[in-house]
């Protein structure tokens, strides 16, 4: 979405980032034409990513997580270092 030459000159008033906004859309809440993300949003907002943290340690403990999917269904899972192929046997 632009930014109006407005918000720039706030921004640039205020020492607001851009990417601080992008966070705001991402976890605030919606009121009215307003999006709000206030000191108990953001106290939340960090307790969730030190969940999604743990989570993506672990996943990366294990190589990565493949999740198989057709038509919208999930049909698999599996942890990517777990596929190993099996050997062929040559038959002569």
């Amino acid at each position: 979405m632009a930014k109006t030459k407005h918000i720039q000159q706030r921004m640039n008033q205020r020492s607001i980032r851009h990417e601080w906004l992008n966070i705001v859309k991402s976890f605030g809440s919606d009121n009215g034409d307003k999006t709000i993300l206030s000191a108990k949003g953001i106290d939340q907002a960090i307790q969730e990513l030190k969940k999604i943290s743990s989570h993506m340690q672990k996943m990366r403990s294990r190589g990565g997580i493949v999740l198989v999917e057709e038509g919208g269904d999930e049909i698999t899972t599996y942890a990517l270092d777990s596929y190993k192929p099996q050997l062929r046997h040559q038959w002569n």
